[in-house]
């Protein structure tokens, strides 16, 4: 349980003696005048004391009227029908015993207030330092990077000084090669030429699809990494990969003089690796 201020409680037993001060002055002439009457008067007010303080005045009072109205119809109806009517107007005591002051537990304005819990104060931003996935670009990403390209410069001069790779005698512009083909990397828009237009071919074709891979980041954005969320792009990138391949393997060895289509068991391979 949380601990009540100091000032709220201080404020709360300040009311509460105010209404008991109020009562005790209003339950002084009520005892005065229910002694003239008699005892009985005396005996009633013990009880309607002890439950003021429970119970609030406007309440009791509604109460005491409703008692006093419902004892006025039953001696009318006793005395009979003859009888003229007098009203009855609330014992001098009951009116007495109202109590003058606010009721008990109430606020500025008479308003009654009730204390549901008490926040500690402290700070609304948090302060503390959250561990974050992310590095910086500099130096954890690119000087790896740059690690990885000099080893692949040294492995490519070692490898240089120790395979010879000749290149072919010169070309001879009276014969050209039966078939000419481009180098690998250009195989499969070659093999585009041989099947569409030059235009499609070599231009729209191609530009489509170098189009689609710049859009692709932008119509997938999954944050995630695992590869069954991330369907739509590996199924985008597989068909173009397996696309391109298959065009470069079919200019490779399915092509054989005059570009025509050869099975390479057959007519053997026109192609230098």
């Amino acid at each position: 349980m949380t601990e009540i201020p100091e000032h709220l409680r201080k404020r709360a037993e300040e009311a509460r003696r105010k209404a008991q001060a109020a009562k005790g002055e209003g339950d002084a002439p009520a005892a005065e005048a229910g002694g003239g009457e008699g005892g009985g008067a005396s005996a009633d007010e013990a009880p309607a004391s002890e439950a003021a303080s429970r119970i609030p005045a406007h309440l009791l009072e509604r109460s005491r009227a409703a008692k006093a109205k419902a004892g006025g119809a039953g001696e009318e109806a006793a005395s009979g029908g003859g009888v003229t009517a007098v009203a009855t107007a609330p014992p001098p005591a009951a009116a007495a015993a109202a109590p003058v002051g606010p009721p008990l537990a109430a606020g500025p304005g008479g308003h009654t207030q009730r204390l549901l819990t008490v926040v500690k104060s402290g700070s609304i931003q948090d302060v503390k330092a959250v561990p974050q996935d992310k590095v910086h670009v500099w130096p954890h990403l690119l000087s790896i990077e740059f690690v990885a390209a000099l080893a692949c410069t040294a492995f490519l001069l070692v490898f240089s000084t120790f395979v010879n790779a000749p290149l072919l005698e010169l070309a001879n512009p009276n014969q050209t090669p039966n078939p000419s083909k481009a180098p690998w990397y250009f195989l499969g828009l070659q093999e585009l030429l041989t099947m569409f237009h030059p235009m499609l071919a070599g231009v729209m074709r191609p530009g489509l699809r170098l189009v689609g891979l710049i859009l692709a980041p932008y119509m997938d954005r999954n944050p995630s990494h695992k590869p069954e969320d991330r369907k739509f792009a590996i199924s985008t990138f597989t068909i173009f990969i397996m696309s391109w391949a298959v065009l470069v393997m079919i200019g490779s060895f399915f092509r054989g003089p005059g570009q025509n289509f050869v099975f390479p068991w057959n007519a053997g391979l026109f192609f230098d690796l």
